[in-house]
């Protein structure tokens, strides 16, 4: 099985620049057509996108939200990847400016994860939380949920056929459809309503059912 390699993956900051630059030529190419707003209910009773206008910044942090709202299992996998490999995942979604979109694994989402066969016998032992998983792993799949810029519902639920979303994991995507299923490259997920459009100071979340997987287990 084929792993992505890390080494030019550890300045964030750089890769962000990569990613804006891909998510850029992708918006000229394709984007266009699709961004239109989609006014379904169940996704946000924001009246600015029901407007069609963009979602105004939120007034804390990706991170500070995380916490607040009982995400403990996604801070603590970055809590995790930071300690093991220097990154600093908690500084840029806590303090950082630059926008991001992070589709946000509940806490349940991870214990499916953690319960999986397929993982462990992937890993060769039994899972019984993040730091059973080796940090580099835990870093892909942590930038495979985010994706630059900030991107609410009418940017990421198509009308018609699925959208591509660039991650923050090099050379990854995902797709979303417009039943607000997402088509990742190991498994799929759903966002859940009405937890879209969760505007922060540094970005926006969308609340996943599951993890997303940027390789097949």
């Amino acid at each position: 099985m084929k792993t992505v390699n890390l080494k030019n993956m550890l300045n964030l900051r750089s890769l962000a620049i990569a990613a804006a630059i891909i998510v850029s030529m992708a918006f000229v190419s394709c984007e266009k057509e699709n961004d239109d707003y989609i006014p379904q209910n169940e996704l946000s009773d924001d009246s600015m996108l029901k407007a069609g206008k963009s979602l105004p910044p939120g007034e804390t942090s990706i991170a500070a939200i995380a916490i607040d709202a009982g995400f403990s299992e996604l801070v603590g996998a970055l809590f995790y990847v930071d300690g093991e490999l220097g990154t600093e995942l908690v500084d840029m979604f806590l303090n950082g400016t630059d926008q991001y979109t992070v589709f946000a694994p509940t806490n349940d989402a991870f214990q499916a994860l953690y319960d999986s066969e397929d993982l462990e016998s992937l890993l060769g032992a039994e899972v019984n939380g993040i730091t059973d998983i080796p940090a580099e792993v835990v870093l892909n799949v942590l930038l495979y949920h985010v994706t630059d810029g900030r991107r609410a519902a009418n940017s990421v639920v198509p009308k018609n056929n699925p959208k591509m979303i660039e991650t923050l994991l090099e050379g990854t995507s995902f797709n979303v459809d417009k039943n607000l299923k997402i088509w990742a490259i190991g498994n799929t997920a759903n966002l859940v309503p009405p937890f879209v459009n969760i505007s922060a100071s540094n970005g926006i979340i969308h609340v996943i059912d599951a993890v997303i997987l940027p390789i097949e287990l």
